[in-house]
């Protein structure tokens, strides 16, 4: 998550928090700040390092699906959902023809109504790695998956389809994926949501010395 006001004129030296997030507690587990000029990829390992991982399954955006980062995760002793896309582009196109030539692939279907829109999600799971040219370069890897979103907003009858995929290192129902991507929503939904609309982060202006991230620390306790 971005600290929109910590950098000077909201520009130079703007500070980046990668958090971990506990979906089935409600609670932060750990943060890093990513290196100026860096990103993610370099800080998300940082932060597994910190973090007792075993036996739990670790969900990370696109930015996140990296080999060495799905083989940190194995090696920590837990499992990997990673959104894949077009930075992993052989990759993507590898399941999308997966996903298209097997229309029968495994399958579970959502059904809910909130805010106003009725959401559809089928989510689509394949168990054979022969679609994956490259199977061993990602370790442990057992499952690809689909999840199609068709969205009705209820007054204007507007429609909205998305289609994502992922990667898995275990082996589950489809019905399982589609509440572990489901959950991954709520580190938007939950911390960086209550980050903005309740503590007010991206209004702050701190910049001395590390002001900011020892704040961003004190708000994610107290949001605990």
């Amino acid at each position: 998550k971005r600290l929109c006001n910590a950098g000077v004129n909201g520009k130079k030296g703007i500070i980046h928090m990668v958090s971990a997030w506990s979906n089935a507690n409600n609670m932060v587990l750990g943060q890093v700040k990513t290196d100026e000029k860096s990103n993610e990829i370099t800080a998300i390992p940082c932060l597994l390092d910190l973090l007792w991982l075993e036996g739990s399954i670790i969900t990370i955006d696109a930015m996140g699906c990296q080999r060495a980062i799905g083989e940190k995760i194995i090696d920590k002793g837990a499992d990997y959902v990673l959104a894949v896309k077009e930075n992993q582009g052989h990759l993507l196109d590898d399941i999308k023809e997966a996903f298209v030539q097997t229309p029968k692939a495994a399958s579970d279907v959502t059904i809910e109504k909130s805010h106003g829109r009725i959401e559809k999600r089928t989510c689509k799971v394949i168990t054979d790695m022969d679609w994956i040219s490259k199977t061993k370069n990602w370790k442990k890897l057992q499952s690809i998956i689909s999840v199609e979103t068709q969205r009705t907003i209820v007054q204007t009858g507007e429609m909205q389809t998305e289609q994502r995929f992922y990667i898995a290192s275990l082996l589950s129902t489809p019905q399982h994926f589609n509440e572990i991507i489901r959950g991954h929503g709520g580190i938007e939904n939950k911390l960086h949501w209550s980050l903005d609309v309740i503590f007010k982060e991206d209004y702050s202006t701190k910049q001395a010395g590390n002001a900011a991230e020892n704040f961003s620390t004190i708000t994610k306790i107290a949001l605990n």
